[in-house]
């Protein structure tokens, strides 16, 4: 049985440490919030699986052989020969400022089906079924998708999670209420401070998300911490103090923390733990997936800033 399937966009990435229009050298790899979340549950030691397409070119032989190296099961991978592989663009117009270009209109990743989502769910028997805003966000068909293998999973007693992720380039924020279909099925979801009110108009957003049904609400704050919130309880995690070298992951890394510790049957206390620990652990590098901890790595961060383990 696969501990998690996810199904999304991957698309290949291009990285600057200076304003693009300068040129010069540049790192290619690979991004896309679902594929970063199922790296970070296989390095955590899980069966993960990731479902999209791509094109039928060498950027998605590029997404496959990267995720294939990371243990992430690609059985279910679509390559179309009629659409092409979205490409994202990371620039630094500052030292501290990540800029971010989409190019991904058409592409295949926005053409995943019904039909392809509920084949993989049913050949993959997940324990647990992870899903973003964004795949609904980049076509009526992913839309569909999205909904068809979430209520599939639910009647099949998978757990289901959600991770808001709000891109204002894909869709407005008014358009991203259309999320508001998928939490009848939701067990946990992650959302930050700012985007909660995507998900409900309530005044008290948490709570009114915990008593239409949704087990837990796990919302973000950057620098702040995180709070996991559940029904009988409200508990808080600060940042751990590390030195910011990029940002772009931290979110899927907290969630792949939190998923795994959710698999591994820990308690809401040690699942906000590892969270904040693959967030970590994400910050200290560059790049989306690439820093992500390993099982053995998670308790690295309590060494003294410095230490050299010999």
């Amino acid at each position: 049985m696969t501990d998690l399937l996810t199904i999304g966009e991957t698309m290949v990435s291009l990285r600057t440490a200076r304003p693009m229009r300068l040129g010069g050298d540049a790192h290619l790899s690979i991004a896309g919030s679902e594929s970063n979340v199922a790296i970070g549950l296989s390095r955590l030691g899980h069966q993960a699986a990731w479902l999209g397409a791509v094109g039928n070119d060498e950027p998605g032989r590029l997404i496959q052989r990267t995720l294939r190296a990371e243990a992430v099961d690609t059985s279910w991978l679509r390559f179309s020969d009629e659409s092409f592989t979205g490409f994202i663009a990371f620039d630094q117009p500052s030292h501290d400022i990540t800029r971010v270009s989409y190019h991904r209109h058409g592409s295949a990743g926005s053409t995943l089906t019904s039909a392809e989502c509920l084949t993989a769910l049913e050949a993959a028997s997940p324990r647990l079924l992870h899903v973003t805003g964004i795949t609904p966000a980049l076509s009526d068909s992913t839309r569909a998708a999205t909904l068809a293998v979430v209520r599939a999973a639910a009647d099949s007693d998978v757990r289901i999670s959600l991770d808001v992720n709000y891109r204002a380039r894909l869709w407005s924020r008014t358009e991203a209420t259309a999320l508001r279909e998928l939490l009848p099925y939701v067990h946990t979801v992650f959302a930050s401070d700012d985007e909660l009110d995507i998900l409900t108009d309530a005044p008290d957003p948490v709570r009114d998300l915990l008593d239409t049904g949704i087990t837990e609400v796990v919302v973000t704050a950057g620098g702040k911490g995180a709070w996991a919130h559940t029904t009988d309880s409200t508990i808080h995690r600060a940042a751990l103090p590390v030195t910011v070298v990029d940002s772009i992951g931290a979110g899927d890394a907290f969630v792949s923390g939190y998923l795994s510790a959710t698999l591994d049957g820990l308690s809401p206390e040690s699942r906000l733990d590892r969270a904040t620990t693959s967030g970590a652990f994400c910050v200290t590098a560059t790049g989306d997936w690439e820093s992500l901890p390993t099982r053995e790595d998670l308790t690295l961060l309590t060494h003294t800033r410095g230490t050299a383990l010999r």
